[in-house]
């Protein structure tokens, strides 16, 4: 996708606040991974992408700058822990794993993408079969009207979706064969029916059976099936896999916490251990899927932690070395959780907005109600634990209790307008400002 850094920053500016210097830096990675793919094949397969290593604390927009950027230009995604992986020969998931995961990804959003170009002649079809099994289901119970009239009547009724709950009954194929997985190694499992299937196609008997479905669920259910005869499965292993290699982007959370934090054995041995079982992916290396090999050189791997015990230069030289793009986030402020409530595309406000409406209920935020909502949640991430943006979620749920549990309960037509002012917040939220005023008397 051509898009220049500037562009990308906008885009991000539409759902994270602040962090200007974080979204430079994954807006110039991203825009390099373009640059990369118009140079010459022998030049750029010299050129790997400078991985990024974010320091911050929690909810201040880390993974989300990861993900809308993954979004913005179609590139599989995937969010990992570091502490869910051990080192090779402890009990645990295998590091390699988070390559398998990215290709999963990859592959589903090629198959996706193909299921697409192909959905409209596979609803063709499916029409077809669909207005047959109404035209049948009708003439048991009455035989006396010609069918092609059945037929132009039916099919009429199911275009304008008049027919979306009549039931319909037709036959479902099952085939007799195993679907077991046979590990191999490393993660790797080879499905026994998958192989049997082009070694001897045939072998196993095929049974069907009678099912009743409604016209809206059977049409979804053979317009899967029909788009999956359309397209070529190598054919999307493949694409997925290059996909993968050439776009993917992995975001290693909690990577402080496989930090060092002092010397010794025991624990931080087996910190180290998960350092170094990473860093040979990050370096680039090749990694056996089911679908195939992939090479992970050109992979974008984004690390982020808080960093409050440990340090980024507490990870081991050599992993420290393949995240050369060092960028710190910054604390959330009042003026910042003010945004957060009124400016990006999704902000929490309009969430709750367009969840009351489905009740026919009406909420408005007048300014100084949410410069409290704001101030309420810097003083209560400066007191307690540092949740980010997180920490508004508790105080809005906590605000809106009543109007979200007595919602839609009076049943009437006319919609219910609730404005939430100042005045609604001290009085739903008096023990969290009694609190915070308490605050001001002790030393």
């Amino acid at each position: 996708m051509d898009i220049f850094p500037k562009e990308i920053v906008e885009q991000l500016d539409r759902y994270v606040i602040g962090q200007k210097q974080a979204k430079r830096v994954v807006a110039i990675a991203l825009r390099n991974r373009y640059r990369r793919s118009q140079l010459p094949k022998a030049i750029a397969d010299e050129i790997t992408p400078k991985n990024i290593i974010m320091k911050g604390p929690t909810g201040v927009g880390k993974t989300e700058i990861a993900r809308r950027l993954s979004k913005l230009v179609g590139a599989p995604f995937i969010k990992v822990e570091a502490t869910k992986y051990t080192e090779v020969g402890y009990v645990g998931r295998d590091v390699e794993s988070m390559i398998r995961d990215l290709v999963e990804v990859s592959i589903r959003m090629v198959r996706d993408k193909k299921f697409s170009e192909v959905r409209k002649k596979a609803e063709e079809i499916v029409e077809k079969k669909i207005v047959n099994a109404i035209v049948a289901e009708k003439k048991k119970k009455v035989n006396d009207i010609a069918e092609n009239l059945l037929y132009e009547q039916s099919l009429n009724e199911y275009r304008e979706g008049k027919l979306d709950n009549f039931m319909i009954e037709f036959d479902v194929v099952r085939e007799m064969k195993p679907m077991v997985d046979i590990p191999v190694g490393m993660g790797v499992g080879i499905e026994i029916g998958s192989i049997f299937d082009k070694v001897a196609p045939g072998i196993f008997p095929k049974q069907t059976k009678k099912k009743s479905m409604t016209v809206s669920a059977a049409r979804e259910m053979f317009i899967e099936e029909e788009c999956s005869k359309l397209i070529d499965t190598d054919t999307i292993n493949a694409e997925g896999i290059a996909l993968a290699e050439q776009s993917g982007i992995i975001f290693i959370d909690e990577i402080d916490k496989i930090g060092a934090t002092g010397g010794g054995n025991g624990p931080e041995v087996s910190r180290e251990g998960v350092q170094r079982d990473i860093l040979p992916i990050v370096e680039g290396c090749t990694v056996q899927t089911k679908y195939g090999m992939i090479k992970t050189d050109y992979i974008l791997f984004i690390a982020a932690g808080a960093f409050h015990v440990s340090k980024i230069d507490d990870l081991i030289p050599e992993l420290q070395g393949r995240f050369p793009i060092r960028v710190e986030l910054d604390s959330l402020t009042k003026d910042d959780f003010f945004k957060i409530l009124t400016q990006p595309d999704n902000a929490i406000t309009k969430q709750y907005q367009e969840l009351l409406a489905v009740d026919n209920v009406e909420l408005k935020f007048e300014k100084d109600a949410l410069m409290l909502i704001a101030e309420l949640a810097e003083n209560e991430n400066e007191t307690n634990e540092n949740l980010g943006a997180r920490r508004l979620h508790s105080i809005m749920e906590q605000l809106l209790e009543d109007v979200l549990f007595n919602a839609g309960s009076k049943k009437s037509k006319e919609k219910e307008v609730i404005v939430i002012d100042k005045a609604f917040v001290e009085k739903n939220m008096k023990q969290l400002i009694k609190k915070f005023d308490l605050h001001k008397y002790v030393l």
